[in-house]
């Protein structure tokens, strides 16, 4: 009960704080209104190895999403917003980030809204179409609704966020989270609140650069049921290489989430979902993945580059009884003025998007499940 009050206390003088420091910086920018927007229209081409009439049919071409980006700045005050539309089947409408900011000098900002969580190497800690698996756990871009300090050195970059909650749709007193959304969240019967994250990157390096990370996490999830907090907390060490054509990203982290649920209830088990499907994901685990890309600049036509890549990914799922889960994604993206055409084949094991039980693939698994495969193509014209 103190710990409940002493956060609610925190939350309200945090956004007292917030309201503050919009209402007495001065604005240093931007007299006129300044608007730019943007978007892209995707297709999307697969051909999966356990869906026996997609093969006899030689895969299926449709729809993948048509999304508008916007960004705004006026008196130092900016937005950046993005909307994204899916079919009916993968979520429909939702907004994958919407977000204000102040810049206080070129070094420190702040956003206030849906924003990118800092965790773990950003943007992407992947090349390919599909993301890497940590993503599919929610600790890959990752957005939510709160605030964020960010400060971005020489050699230093630090970044702190408190977020109130994941974006939240439905506004009941007893309501589940929408799985209408880009980011994956716990969903079902519990929900995440008052979420901390710090993360902390270490730049070196001229011709060869180096960002050296650590990352942390710590929330509260409240329980519909039994109206108890438990929490979650996970943490990375990550590892990020740039040259001139080459790029590297290593990363470890440990997660764990200890949910308050009723009776009966496992809680080995937690309920994650994004596009509109709900699925569930062990309690406990760490994740390891490694990723590696090359640029080529080629002049062919509209061509002018190619950047190939493989991206691997491993979730060790801490109960005993529970089978691990594994992905490899091999691919290029293609570069053609504003076309960009990712070609994956993405290997899963235990993995919901690729092959197997959708539902239990990233809980207990399947010990008799067998690698998986998909032939991906993703074209898309970004404006």
């Amino acid at each position: 009960m103190v710990q409940n009050i002493t956060l609610s206390i925190f939350s309200k003088k945090f956004y007292i704080l917030l309201l503050a420091l919009c209402s007495f910086f001065p604005a240093n920018a931007q007299d006129s209104l300044q608007l730019k927007l943007g978007g892209a229209l995707r297709f999307n081409y697969n051909l999966s190895s356990w869906k026996d009439g997609q093969k006899k049919r030689g895969g299926d071409l449709g729809f993948d999403v048509f999304r508008i980006n916007a960004k705004a700045a006026y008196k130092g005050i900016f937005l950046n917003a993005e909307y994204r539309f899916y079919s009916e089947g993968f979520g429909g409408g939702f907004l994958k980030q919407g977000w204000m900011g102040y810049n206080f000098n070129e070094q420190d900002q702040i956003h206030l809204g849906l924003t990118q969580v800092p965790f773990g190497i950003q943007r992407y800690n992947s090349s390919n179409f599909f993301l890497n698996i940590a993503y599919y756990a929610g600790l890959e871009d990752d957005y939510d609704m709160g605030v964020k300090y960010i400060h971005t050195g020489e050699s230093f970059e630090y970044q702190l966020a408190f977020f109130k909650n994941a974006e939240e749709l439905r506004f009941g007193n007893n309501t589940e989270i929408s799985p209408n959304r880009y980011s994956y969240d716990i969903a079902g019967r519990n929900k995440e609140i008052n979420q901390f994250n710090g993360k902390f990157i270490y730049k070196f390096g001229k011709n060869v650069k180096s960002r050296l990370g650590l990352s942390a996490e710590y929330g509260k999830l409240y329980n519909l049921d039994t109206e108890a907090l438990g929490d979650h907390s996970a943490f990375a060490a990550h590892y990020e290489l740039t040259t001139e054509k080459w790029n590297a990203k290593a990363q470890f982290i440990i997660a764990a989430h200890q949910p308050k649920n009723a009776l009966g209830e496992s809680r080995d088990i937690v309920v994650m979902a994004a596009y509109g499907i709900p699925y569930e994901v062990a309690a406990d685990f760490n994740v390891y993945t490694f990723g590696i890309s090359r640029n080529v600049p080629v002049a062919f036509g509209p061509i002018s580059g190619l950047q190939f890549y493989n991206d691997f990914g491993f979730m060790q799922k801490k109960a005993s009884d529970f089978e691990d889960s594994y992905t490899n994604v091999t691919g290029v993206m293609i570069t053609a003025g504003n076309v960009y055409t990712y070609v994956d084949y993405a290997a899963g094991y235990n993995h919901s998007w690729l092959g197997g039980n959708f539902v239990d693939d990233f809980s207990t698994g399947n010990p008799d499940a067998k690698w998986e495969a998909r032939f991906n193509i993703n074209i898309g014209y970004y404006f």
